[in-house]
């Protein structure tokens, strides 16, 4: 049983300085709502660094804190508790002394979990404290046993299973046995353990590639045999309620999957290649629909700004970014932001990604002639007073959406754009005519995502003359900057990075801008005039979180250019 609230650490915490009222409040209600640890939630916050936090939490307890994130654990030790009892309770056995074992629990006080280590071993637990997710992250790493179970797999897989020679057709009925489920399902389970946001299966010339996209990065995770080809694709296209014999055509579907009582959603693509059928899957994780517009990492200006547009009555709002870069995100938190009893909002999107409580979402069909543009015409006949459009793909969808905002409605959509301000450009090239645009749209919000550097290998840069001439170019002084880089470790894979952060570039119109756009301008004057008017870049706002610590100089240089 976790202890979700426990003020007594807290107050440790704020005594320090390191942890406000404000900020307790808001960790607790997110704790309560998760059923997660309280320190697990302030750790992601970022209050303070994830050992201060559990120092304090270990010292209101009474026990010590043990960071597993660099700790290499024996697998025989802890094989003394067995896996269910392990992941049941989140704890891992890491020494046995005589007849006692010590115990990595969540929440040592767990008499429960104690009691049932004692009775299933005879042995006596010492339990110490460690943080949750470096707990289950080692428990992934013995019980999984990650290339090692791979391996095993997939030579089970390969026993009586024929080579199909590059002139002979894939045969239809296509044998999938107990190894290629399992294989299939460690896949997907290992994906999301890992974080991953998509997963590739390309098939090549002698091998398949099985690659996880990590923090907006992929990786190579195994290269199963040539033979398992057929079968592993025809598995996951039942998984996904496909047809199995057409290999023809593209196909998509969906993947419901329930891992340690969280649900996600996987939307997958199959796409016909020289070599075979290449499968895409998208992960989709529900708890992120929840997400809060504060937890975005916006600029706290551009956030003030933001909110400011979105309480409009009117108007389109675009978000711009490429595949991959958080726009649908963003939307989401936008519409839980203003999603009340006293606003109707219904949304149009291909596919509907996430379900929201008390908001009307229609799925795509372009088969039966449902479109982006139809169902925006619908939704003006069911009174509503937001609509969110999924993308902005043609003329026809962008000219309804600016009508609809002329006509009292708050459009929310999204555009392939490389900044905030082409995307008047864009619009007008779609055959949209100046004096709609100016009339009709309000802002326009750009984004990228960069990965930010591991908390747990961080250390500090010292800062060379030449960049921190960089960074005063932007107003941001030399002597302010905390340039930090990750070493690499377990908990980063060797990368230095472990999860992602947000860059915005905010263009709100104004007056002057209407009547540029009204006279054509051409996009270098619409962009002068928005950086006259204080636009802060993907570039500018890359660099205030290179100067916060939160990322590095070259992440921002691989998403956003000065």
């Amino acid at each position: 049983m976790l202890d979700f609230i426990d003020k007594k650490f807290t107050d440790i915490l704020i005594e320090k300085g390191v942890l406000t009222a404000e900020q307790l409040g808001t960790a607790t209600a997110e704790a309560a709502r998760r059923k997660d640890p309280l320190e697990k939630v302030l750790v992601e916050m970022r209050v303070a660094p994830k050992e201060e936090i559990m120092w304090a939490r270990a010292e209101e307890l009474g026990k010590i804190y043990v960071d597993l994130a660099n700790r290499k654990i024996d697998a025989d030790i802890a094989n003394i508790v067995s896996e269910s009892i392990a992941r049941r309770h989140h704890l891992i056995c890491i020494g046995k002394m005589d007849k006692k074992v010590t115990l990595a629990m969540a929440d040592p006080t767990d008499i429960f979990a104690l009691d049932d280590v004692r009775l299933k071993t005879g042995l006596t637990p010492e339990p110490v404290l460690s943080y949750i997710d470096d707990i289950e992250r080692a428990l992934d790493g013995i019980y999984s046993s990650g290339d090692s179970k791979w391996q095993s797999l997939i030579t089970e897989t390969e026993e009586g299973v024929d080579i199909v020679k590059e002139s002979e057709e894939m045969p239809d009925d296509i044998v999938v046995d107990a190894p290629i489920v399992r294989l299939a399902d460690l896949i997907v389970t290992q994906a999301i353990q890992q974080k991953a946001s998509d997963i590739h299966i390309e098939p090549f010339e002698r091998e398949i590639v099985v690659r996880y996209r990590i923090d907006g990065v992929l990786r190579v995770v195994m290269n199963p045999p040539k033979a398992i080809q057929p079968a592993l694709i025809s598995r996951f296209k039942i998984m996904s309620n496909l047809n199995i014999a057409e290999k023809r055509i593209p196909q998509d579907g969906r993947i419901q999957v329930n891992l340690k009582r969280d649900r996600y959603d996987l939307r997958v693509s199959v796409l016909p290649c020289i070599y075979g059928e290449s499968v895409v899957m998208r992960i989709l994780d529900r708890k992120s629909v929840n997400v809060e517009l504060d937890k975005l990492g916006f600029h706290p200006q551009l956030l003030e700004v933001w909110k400011k547009l979105i309480a409009l009555p009117n108007g389109v709002l675009l978000v711009t970014g490429p595949t991959g870069s958080g726009k649908s995100t963003t939307l989401y938190a936008t519409l839980n932001a203003i999603n009340d009893s006293e606003t109707k909002i219904v949304t149009v999107e291909d596919p509907v990604e996430y379900n929201i409580t008390g908001i009307n979402q229609v799925q795509v069909n372009p088969k039966v002639g449902l479109t982006f543009a139809m169902g925006l015409r619908s939704f003006l006949r069911q009174d509503p007073d937001v609509m969110m459009v999924g993308e902005i793909r043609d003329q026809e969808t962008a000219l309804i959406a600016v009508q609809s905002a002329l006509t009292g409605h708050l459009v929310l959509s999204t555009l392939h754009t490389n900044d905030s301000v082409s995307s008047v450009t864009r619009l007008i090239d779609m055959g949209i005519e100046p004096f709609l645009l100016a009339s009709s749209v309000q802002g326009v919000m750009a984004q990228r995502l960069v990965r930010t550097v591991c908390s747990n290998c961080k250390r500090s840069v010292k800062t060379i003359k030449a960049v921190a001439a960089k960074f005063e170019e932007y107003g941001i002084p030399g002597e302010s900057l905390k340039l930090v880089k990750g070493e690499g470790c377990e908990n980063c894979n060797g990368t230095g990075y472990k999860g992602r952060a947000g860059v915005h570039e905010l263009f709100a119109m104004t007056d002057e801008m209407r009547r540029l756009v009204l006279e054509r301008g051409l996009p270098q004057e619409l962009k002068k005039l928005a950086l006259d008017q204080g636009l802060r870049t993907l570039y500018h706002d890359g660099l205030l979180k290179v100067a916060q610590g939160i990322t590095t100089l070259e992440e921002v240089l691989r998403v956003a250019v000065d």
